[in-house]
């Protein structure tokens, strides 16, 4: 009798208990694998191309570059703290090829993320030649990059894109997916290095590192001066920060050598 009187007084406990176990974790359904993601990549590289592209073209002179450096690193820096759990925040083409070859995601969905994000750098930009002036817009070419002219030192401003990319890939990398250096501050990391970035160079080449950003505006405005340069640069940046991390900087697991 007293055992039963023991059962049932456990099973009080029990159903009385505030405790609520959590319902066991579903699998992600094939929308959230593939789908969602995609439409993360292509609404945040849509809103960080127009929210980048309004600064310039609406910049003020008094302010130089601190206006576009302030407003392109706080954009990115709000867009990849909302979107890191859907689409892993990459907005850029570079990052996505850096990220895959550094393990971060399955080679199926590389192509459709850099073709969400070229299509959201355009719709960034139409968006931008929507809310703006024609004068203010055709001034600057819809924020296409028009920094260099046909007499300018290329040479450099390919060099600074290719350092200034591979710095932020970097940042990238080690702060999100590099698990000895990982850390939860990498959208404020990131948005910092576009800041700073921008600051630093951004009479030199524009500052871009990113295919998308140059990619959109060139598309509206349909200037391609010198337009190479903001894809090679980026993309070859990106590649030394992938081999840094995956040779040297890595941690055991991230690196291929050297273990």
């Amino acid at each position: 009798m007293a055992n039963e009187k023991m059962e049932m007084s456990e099973v009080g406990v029990t159903l009385v208990s505030s405790e609520v176990k959590p319902p066991p974790a579903r699998p992600p359904n094939k929308f959230e694998r593939v789908f969602q993601p995609c439409l993360g990549e292509l609404v945040g590289t849509t809103f960080f191309v127009f929210i980048g592209c309004v600064s310039v073209i609406e910049n003020v002179e008094s302010t130089g570059r601190l206006q576009p450096a302030l407003v392109h690193g706080l954009a990115i820096a709000a867009l990849v703290a909302c979107m890191a759990e859907i689409s892993g925040s990459h907005f850029n083409p570079t990052f996505t090829l850096a990220i895959y070859l550094c393990g971060g995601m399955e080679m199926n969905m590389v192509a459709p993320y850099v073709a969400c994000q070229l299509l959201g750098g355009v719709l960034g930009a139409a968006m931008a030649k929507a809310m703006t002036l024609r004068e203010s817009f055709t001034r600057v070419h819809g924020a296409a990059f028009a920094v260099l002219q046909p007499d300018a030192e290329i040479g450099g401003a390919l060099f600074g894109e290719v350092a200034m990319t591979c710095l932020i890939t970097t940042v990238l990398l080690l702060g999100a997916f590099n698990v000895k250096t990982k850390n939860p501050m990498v959208p404020f990391m990131v948005g910092c290095t576009v800041i700073f970035t921008i600051l630093a160079g951004g009479d030199v080449s524009g500052t871009c590192m990113n295919p998308a950003r140059a990619f959109g505006p060139a598309v509206v405005s349909n200037y391609w001066t010198h337009h190479w340069l903001y894809w090679v640069g980026p993309i070859v940046g990106g590649l030394i920060a992938a081999i840094l991390v995956r040779l040297l900087l890595g941690d055991r697991k991230m690196r291929l050598i050297l273990k």
